[in-house]
């Protein structure tokens, strides 16, 4: 069932802010050489393409789950605290610019939608992954939107439930869903693409009474 946006619970919504962490010390691991892993978001430290140990097994496990033909395509993984800090504050000017009515609450919030705040950002504690559905030749599927096509961009196509992509989108984001779920990830509806295991949102999301994973 279609979630309006007004029914989505945003990653900046104090019942996510609010989930302690209590770190397993888990260590970050390379994906590469073990699942298929896009260059689009390369750094070059690499960290794009780290997840924390526990969520790779999981990945893993997932990819087992798709039928013939089908493979995740890893695009980003880990993300440092600078980073996820320019991205947010950058898309948040940028809405900021778009709407001037905008008051500064409301922009963060806004912004949320789309890039996590540094203080509860999955990505930064390695907990989060963006991701897609390809074939075996590279050829990646039709899931509505480009990995990272903001809410502007794709008029809210980006949301996972949203009703007005192609018959053929939402049958591949389904797939990915049915490889992902049942492994504990849980997905931020407002980006098909993005999926996370052990950090706040999953916590709130589980019902967890903390998270695994803190900011590294």
């Amino acid at each position: 069932m279609w979630q309006s946006p007004n029914d989505v619970v945003l990653i900046s919504d104090p019942r996510v802010v609010s989930v302690p962490v209590q770190e397993c010390g888990e260590p970050l691991t390379d994906v590469r050489g073990r699942l298929r892993v896009d260059t689009r978001m390369a750094d070059d430290d690499g960290a794009y393409a780290h997840l924390r140990s526990g969520l790779l097994d999981r990945l893993e496990k997932a990819e087992g789950l798709l039928p013939d033909g089908y493979h995740l395509l890893i695009v980003e993984g880990y993300r440092p605290i600078a980073t996820q800090r320019r991205i947010f504050d950058g898309y948040r000017a940028e809405l900021e610019a778009a709407f001037p009515d905008m008051s500064p609450d409301e922009s963060y919030i806004a912004a949320s939608r789309y890039v996590s705040p540094v203080e509860v950002a999955p990505h930064t504690a390695g907990a989060a992954v963006d991701l897609t559905l390809c074939a075996p030749n590279g050829t990646e599927y039709d899931m509505g939107t480009q990995v990272n096509d903001n809410p502007e961009q794709s008029d809210g196509a980006c949301y996972t439930a949203a009703p007005t992509i192609s018959d053929d989108a939402r049958a591949h984001r389904k797939l990915l869903a049915a490889a992902l779920e049942p492994v504990g990830l849980v997905n931020y509806p407002t980006e098909w693409w993005h999926w996370s295991y052990g950090d706040r949102y999953w916590a709130m999301a589980t019902r967890t009474s903390y998270a695994l994973y803190g900011p590294i």
